[in-house]
Order: structure tokens, then sequence, then C-alpha cells
């Protein structure tokens, strides 16, 4: 009897000790990492909380056009190279525009992508933003085909145009609008066309429209996986976009038939060149296409309502915009509806306002990249397994890269040469740059078109792109906006 009273109480006090000891064993494997590489020349930092890190402060929202405090004060501290630990792992956080050049064209040598576990289960373990090695090498090259595709179709811009013309005459009788929510209603049926080949009014559309908004909302939450959380609700709306997806790849091939080269010979679409693949499995033309949609939706509408955010603080490149667009309609024959590739060749300055947007808002805050081995450069050790974060709005804002760095000033991409590549990555760079960010332009350089030659606006109460690290506008940029009373091009 003793000893079955006994037993109960060893195993207490055991479990007691490990309680006791288990803060001991977090701070030992947080900072094993340093005690491994004590001797190497790694950058200087700290490691901040344990299994935190300085995670949080490093996430702490904060105007996209500006480095944030956690960015200022580790550089001004350590300099533009140093460590950290962040997302659970010991990492290297660069705001060197020559590292972060060498990280990205090292890609699968030295370097390899690395986002965290949660992304992972949000976007879908076939995503060709999280896919590694060949299997990425495959999925980007045929999304360089199928964008080719998309830009060869002679309605390509006739599309992007037509429903930028659609979504702006819904304001005509509005006195003020969110500009971010049109911009998402605009860039989604223009994704959605040129992918599915599905219109804005049809039923599947409007599917996946509700289900994409709550993905996005999961997107930008808290990864924790628990019933009625963001997160948890954003991996449900990803599987039911996908049902829809499938449903709508499976009507298509009813239409068409099973056989391959009658596809290709019926259509041209986006859709149809993909189904008549056989090197890829379902799920991954399924997620491809998720991709597709990702991309298109939330990259191009962040960029659209920075450039009108910037251009509504910026009077003079405003008025510069409105006259490049009214002599490009000036030059259009009478009977040209719609605009040519010859017109979209002559925005020139719309380019200039596009490049500055990125630059000063920075989309794409920074990526996730992990060392494949150790690594070296210029006198700083990147030891093997450790994450690195190339940030690119460390280097778009760098005052020694750019004169008068913080300030909106379309005029200086006038005298920009090849070498601007190096200190402008908007879009990421190397083998991992976005395969769809000459798409983002166009949409954006035909909906400005129609927007400065049929509306003023001015910002309604204060807003502006936050980086949580994706950019939002916490007010969906509220307009007053009043149309031009003369001849529309709407």
């Amino acid at each position: 009897m003793r000893m079955m009273v006994g037993v109960p109480v060893f195993l207490s006090c055991v479990l007691l000790l490990l309680l006791a000891l288990l803060p001991l064993v977090v701070l030992f494997f947080h900072f094993l990492p340093l005690f491994l590489n004590f001797r190497a020349s790694i950058p200087s930092g700290i490691f901040g909380w344990p299994l935190v890190g300085e995670t949080l402060s490093f996430l702490t929202p904060h105007a996209s056009n500006s480095l944030g405090a956690f960015l200022e004060q580790h550089v001004s501290r350590y300099g533009k190279v140093f460590k950290s630990h962040l997302f659970c792992t010991p990492t290297v956080v660069s705001c060197d525009q020559e590292l972060n050049q060498f990280i990205l064209q090292n890609e699968e040598k030295l370097f390899q992508c690395s986002y965290p576990k949660p992304i992972h289960g949000i976007l879908g373990k076939s995503s060709m933003i999280v896919v590694v090695g060949d299997t990425h090498k495959r999925l980007r090259n045929l999304a360089l085909t199928l964008i080719t595709t998309t830009k060869s179709k002679p309605s390509y811009l006739n599309d992007i145009e037509s429903i930028a013309i659609h979504v702006l005459n819904s304001w005509k009788d509005k006195s003020n609008v969110f500009f971010c929510e049109e911009a998402k209603k605009f860039t989604f049926s223009v994704i959605v066309k040129q992918v599915l080949g599905l219109s804005p009014d049809e039923p599947q559309t409007s599917k996946i429209l509700e289900d994409f908004l709550t993905f996005m909302k999961g997107f930008v939450s808290f990864p924790l996986y628990i019933p009625g959380t963001s997160y948890a609700k954003a991996v449900k709306a990803r599987a039911k976009i996908s049902f829809t997806v499938k449903s709508v790849m499976e009507e298509r091939r009813r239409k068409h038939g099973e056989d391959s080269a009658k596809q290709q010979q019926k259509g041209d679409h986006f859709l149809d060149v993909l189904l008549s693949l056989t090197n890829l499995s379902e799920d991954e033309k399924v997620s491809f296409v998720l991709d597709s949609l990702f991309g298109g939706y939330e990259t191009t509408s962040v960029l659209m309502s920075m450039a009108v955010f910037f251009l509504g603080q910026s009077p003079s490149a405003l008025q510069q915009l409105k006259q490049e667009h009214e002599e490009i309609k000036a030059k259009r024959n009478k009977d040209e509806y719609y605009l040519s590739s010859e017109d979209y060749k002559q925005m020139e300055f719309t380019q200039n306002v596009i490049n500055e947007a990125l630059r000063c808002g920075n989309i794409v805050k920074f990526v996730h990249r992990k060392a494949l081995k150790d690594v070296t450069f210029q006198g700083h050790l990147i030891p093997a397994g450790w994450k690195v974060l190339p940030v690119f709005s460390a280097v778009h804002l760098d005052s020694s890269l750019h004169d008068n760095a913080l300030e909106f000033h379309p005029w200086r991409w006038e005298k920009q040469g090849q070498m601007t590549c190096k200190k402008f990555t908007p879009f990421g760079g190397g083998s991992r740059v976005c395969p769809g960010f000459e798409l983002a332009k166009v949409e954006t350089a035909v909906f400005l078109h129609h927007l400065v030659l049929n509306f003023r606006w001015k910002q309604e109460g204060e807003d502006c792109p936050i980086a949580h690290p994706f950019v939002e506008f916490p007010r969906a940029l509220p307009l007053e906006i009043e149309p031009i009373l003369m001849e529309s091009s709407l």
C-alpha cells in the first residue's frame, strides 16, 4: 500500500522537475546557435526572448514608405547586416543592396526559399510560392508560358480596359468611394477573366470572390489553427476555392473533350493550355490557378492604391500624368474605342509613376530564404541552416542610393539605366522574381488612363499604406470624387 501511495508522489515530483527544467531547456536551444558559432564572424545583433525572439517587434505595423522603428534602430546600432531570432529561427537580416543581390542571384546554389510552415498550410504544398528546386523551375516555366499566351491574345488589352470602364462607370452617381475596394473589384475581375475565362456577373465568380476575401483575411492573420480563427477560416476557404476551380476545370474539359490536341485547337485560353499539360498533377494545376488568382488580385490592387495615394500628394505629378493621357487620347482616331499596344508604349511618365509608387510603397518588404551551407560575404558569416531575410524596402528607401529617398518623385526614373535593377526589386529578383509583374503594370496603367481623364479626387481623412508586413490601407483609402465635365473616355 505504501508503494502504491509513493508512485503518484514520485511521478508528481518528476513532473515538477521537468516543468522546472523546461525554461532552461528552452533557453539552451534558443541560444545554442550562438554557442555553436561563438568564434565565427557572424553579424552583430541580439536574439531577443526565448522562442519568439524579436519576431513581434520585427512585425510591428508601420507606414510602408518607412523602415519602421525595428529596422531603424537595428541598422543604427548594428549596421545594415545584423543577426536576430525571427520566426522561431536564428536569422541574418540584410538591409544591404549588395548582399540582397548576392542572395537573390544564388537561389538554389547557396540559398533556398524557406517560408514559415503556416504559409505552407494556407497556400498548399504545391504552391509555386513555397516549392523549391526542380518543382519550382517547372512551375515557373509554365507561368511564363501562360503569361505569354495571355499577352498574345488580341483581346488582352481590351478585356482589361472593358473591366476598368465598367468599374469607373459605377462611380457616376457617387461622391465617395473606398478606392482599395474598387481596385480589388477591378483586379479580381481581370484575373478571373484571364485565368478562368469567367465574367464578373457569373455565379462562380461571386462564389470565388466571397471565399477569396475570407482567404485573404486569414493569410495576413496570426497563424493559429483553432476553429473560428481567421487562419482556420482561410484554410477552409482555400479548400472551397479549390473545389470551385476544379468544377470550372471539369466543365471546360467537357466542352473541349479529353483529347489534348483538340483542346489546343479549340482554345488558346490560359485554362485550356493548363489543362492540356500532362506533366502536372490535378492538385498542381488547381494550386497553380490559386497562385495566379492570389498574385493577380492582391499585388496589383495594392499597387493601384499606392499610385493613387501618392499621386494625391503630388499635384505636379498628377498634372503631368493627366497631360500624357490627354495626348494619347487626342492622337487616337475617333473610331478607335480601345487602347492599343502602341498607346501603352507611349505611357512613359505613367511607368515612372508606377515605379516610384513601387519604390515608396514597398508591396514586398522582404522574402524568406535560408542558407544551404556556410556562406561568407564581405566578412560576414551566414551559418548553414540560418534564415536569411533580404529586406527590399531598406534598399528602396536608402538615401545613399536614392536622392531624397523618402520623397515621391517620379521624375527620378527619367535618368535611370540598367543598374537600377540592383537597387530596385519591388517584385523580388533572381529565379524567383514574380513572373506576372508586367501584367500588374499594364492593369495599373490602363486603369489610371481612364481615372485621370474622367475624375478628380482627394483623400478623405487620414490613411496611408501600412506594412503588416503585407501592405494594406487601414481605412481602404477613402476618396472624395468628382467627374470631369468634358467628353468622357468611358
